[in-house]
């Protein structure tokens, strides 16, 4: 039997930070992971699909060539077999990049390439019988997309995102099921690259979004490029031909292909967590303090898209850093969780941050918006479709939470959160310079609507500048 201190399953994101704390304090370590190493991120997630987006992004430029006085877009097309080995030479680099950084430094002793399972809360097994027995135990293995076991019979015909980027070419139709941050982007992407989509989802919402407005905003923006087929489940029946038929409500498509993005699973189904006698919800991921990522009172902790809660890169870091910290500590340390915040890379980005609108007391805020057709920056860019909303407190300006569906919405979605995460006003934020012309400019707008709305008497001086004080 293997005896050490800590035990990592997992050498992913979360476990990759979990691993960067815990060599702080001791040697005494392994990793372990059966799977493919080089992160769900850069293999399979936010990278590839990045590249993947920028190339449907700048093919789909040559739409409003006409307008800018460009002549010859019916001379472009898209050559699949290059595009896709684009996706992959660039996804292969990020995955050598993580690779070289990480698991290529740790000493053969120290990753253990295999599956595990618990035989008790001290105890590991892996794939081949080798027991390993650890003082600590953090948990970091990840999810993976589900998909419904009633596909099976057809499972050459779905496609989820850890097939898609593998394509050498594209199909001429596909429906994508699901239309969370996943189904968006990649959707889209195929759309504008000459793929037949379809968009369903059996919600009448977009990524997430729970502002009315925004997610009607998104709603119609996007609708314009693919038909986007909401409010009911989708069915799938295949046809002799080998293509399958699906159905939602009255609407009906032939396709080659189905990308299933109906959300992840989280990976501990078979680990035995139940022979740890930790606490585990319905579910099956085990009860936890999400400030200190530790399990009840156990010397095991979770990290990352394993505990189904936040599964994005940074806070997976994020849990990472927290789990491999406290693990090492007498007594862990609760930590302040980071600010939500969410992107969608669909064209016009779509982003959350802060305080959703329905965990808000509308009684208690005030919303300010601004639309983007006439922002002068956005015009220039051909870009200028769609909605930013702000939430504050009406009584003091506490800028809260934020929803919007607009051109680079990425960027202004952090100025958003690194604003809410200081405690700012709106009136502190106006009083920050914005350039002329920009797309910021446009938060500036919605900033002086929210102004407008708050419930705060103003100085004989407008509240977003400063009197020097001696």
């Amino acid at each position: 039997m293997k005896e050490v201190e800590v035990a990592i399953i997992g050498a992913g994101s979360a476990g990759l930070y979990c691993m960067s704390q815990v060599k702080r304090f001791t040697d005494n370590f392994v990793l372990i992971d059966g799977g493919e190493l080089g992160t769900t991120c850069a293999r399979v997630g936010c990278m590839p699909s990045k590249v993947l987006i920028q190339i449907a992004e700048d093919f789909h430029r040559r739409t409003i060539f006409d307008r800018e006085g460009i002549e010859g877009k019916e001379y472009l097309s898209i050559n699949e077999e290059d595009a896709m080995e684009h996706v992959q030479d660039l996804r292969d680099t990020f995955v050598d990049m993580t690779l070289s950084n990480s698991t290529d430094l740790l000493p053969e002793d120290k990753l253990i390439e295999s599956h595990v399972n618990f035989i008790d809360a001290n105890t590991l097994e892996t794939s081949d019988g080798e027991k390993i027995r650890a003082r600590k135990i953090i948990i970091a293995t990840g999810s993976r997309p589900v998909v419904p076991a009633a596909w099976n019979d057809f499972s050459d015909n779905i496609l989820s995102s850890d097939e898609i980027f593998e394509l050498e070419t594209l199909p001429k139709s596909i429906a994508i099921i699901g239309l969370g941050v996943i189904g968006l982007e990649i959707g889209q992407s195929l759309n504008r690259l000459g793929v037949n989509v379809t968009g369903i989802d059996q919600q009448n919402i977009i990524s997430g979004l729970d502002d009315a407005e925004v997610n009607k905003t998104a709603i119609d923006v996007i609708g314009k490029e693919l038909p986007l087929w909401l409010g009911n489940a989708a069915k799938v029946v295949q046809l002799e031909n080998g293509n399958l038929q699906v159905s939602a409500g009255d609407k009906s498509v032939e396709v080659e292909k189905i990308f299933a993005s109906m959300g992840r699973r989280p990976n501990i189904d078979k680990l035995n967590l139940e022979s740890t006698g930790l606490e585990l919800l319905d579910n099956g991921v085990p009860v936890f303090n999400p400030q200190t990522m530790q399990l009840g009172t156990s010397s095991i902790y979770i990290a990352g898209d394993c505990n189904a809660e936040k599964p994005v890169l940074h806070e997976a870091g994020f849990e990472g850093r927290v789990a491999g910290y406290n693990i090492m500590q007498n007594k862990p340390i609760a930590f302040k969780t980071k600010t939500p915040l969410a992107i969608t890379f669909c064209e016009p980005n779509i982003v959350t941050v802060g305080a959703k609108l329905s965990e808000l007391n509308e009684s208690d805020i005030a919303i300010g918006e601004v639309k983007m057709a006439p922002v002068g920056r956005a015009l220039i860019m051909g870009k200028n479709r769609g909605l930013i909303r702000l939430y504050a407190d009406k009584k003091t300006g506490k800028l809260l939470g934020a929803s919007m569906a607009c051109v680079k919405g990425e960027n202004l979605g952090h100025l958003i959160c690194w604003c809410i995460e200081m405690d700012m006003t709106v009136q502190q934020i106006l009083r920050m310079p914005f350039y002329h012309p920009v797309i910021e400019e446009a938060l500036q707008a919605a900033l002086y609507n929210l102004k407008s709305k708050l419930e705060i008497e103003e100085t004989h001086w407008p509240l977003e500048i400063q009197p020097v004080t001696s």
